[in-house]
């Protein structure tokens, strides 16, 4: 079905967003506001920590600093707009804007589920096959696991993006969120949407369960070996590896249940914006802020860098 490019690059989209909460929009704006330099801040420390100190070069670390320039990505993909909004009052955005936005989200949503098992994997092998964890875990093989979920996420989502870009829209419309979502979108639509529904409920399938089933699995071999750890110790010491990640991923895939999954009750519906904000706000905000104070490797490296920069203004 070809769309009438004409008509429908031309319109202008209003994301609603906390459009009930308008008189808070300045209170909003600056919580938004302190959310995304936290999150740029922390997430980019994270990084460099990662890049400059070279305990931190094993393949845990690895995995978490693709995850922070992905979390830099997600909060650069919806933050910016959302607060711009705020400011001005100019909730507008075109056809082609919105397009990317949803592009950049979804491939960046789909990325994060399969980065998210990759890391749930990379601890169950650290924990319960560990002397086999240095040989399996190596260099290689590291690099093709976090190539494949950055590739896999872009390349799953051209498809649906393709399939909403052909979509007709035959006026202006109100999105009720705060970001160009899937399902607000098509309800916008006066195309018939059978197929594109039918796609994306296909490829939320395949995306998210095979890599939700691997982190399931993953973390119930490494609870089951934690336990049988004799001395408490080495029990607290073994979770204190994966606890942070696990955390990650309940908040993750916790909201996206909610979003996504379960009924679109008038309640729930009205919450959802509230569930978005968690995966698409707060979890990039939690990730450095779960790894730098439940880690101690993180801690050390932070302390000292701290203190070489403190050497070197001293000079």
């Amino acid at each position: 079905m070809d769309a009438d490019w004409s008509n429908t690059t031309a319109i202008q989209f209003i994301l609603l967003g906390f459009g009930s909460l308008s008189e808070l929009k300045i209170l909003l704006f600056l919580l938004f506001s302190v959310i995304y330099i936290v999150t740029m801040a922390g997430n980019t420390l994270i990084i460099v920590l990662v890049v400059i100190d070279r305990r931190l070069h094993t393949p845990m670390y690895y995995f978490l600093g693709n995850l922070s320039c992905l979390e830099i990505c997600y909060s650069s993909t919806i933050l910016p707009r959302l607060l711009a909004g705020l400011l001005t009052g100019d909730r507008s955005i075109s056809f082609r804007g919105c397009m990317v936005q949803f592009y950049s989200f979804g491939a960046l949503v789909t990325t994060e589920c399969f980065l998210l098992s990759v890391m749930s994997y990379d601890r169950y092998l650290a924990i319960c096959q560990s002397l086999h964890y240095a040989a399996r875990m190596n260099g290689r093989f590291c690099t093709q696991l976090v190539a494949g979920s950055w590739i896999n996420g872009f390349l799953a989502i051209s498809m649906t993006t393709s399939l909403m870009s052909q979509l007709t829209f035959c006026s202006s419309g109100n999105i009720d969120h705060f970001f160009c979502d899937f399902a607000p979108m098509v309800k916008l639509s006066c195309s018939d949407t059978r197929l594109i529904e039918f796609w994306v409920a296909f490829l939320s399938a395949v995306c998210s369960l095979p890599p939700f089933l691997l982190t399931v699995t993953s973390y119930v071999c490494i609870i089951s070996t934690i336990l049988r750890i004799p001395s408490s110790t080495g029990r607290q010491k073994a979770f204190s590896t994966c606890s942070s990640h696990l955390t990650v991923v309940t908040v993750f895939y916790g909201t996206l249940i909610v979003v996504y999954l379960l009924p679109k009750t008038m309640l729930l519906r009205d919450l959802n914006k509230v569930f978005s904000l968690f995966y698409t706000v707060l979890t990039p905000l939690v990730n450095p802020l779960v790894y730098s104070l439940r880690n101690t490797e993180v801690k050390k490296a932070l302390r000292k860098a701290i203190s070489k920069c403190m050497d070197f203004t001293a000079i």
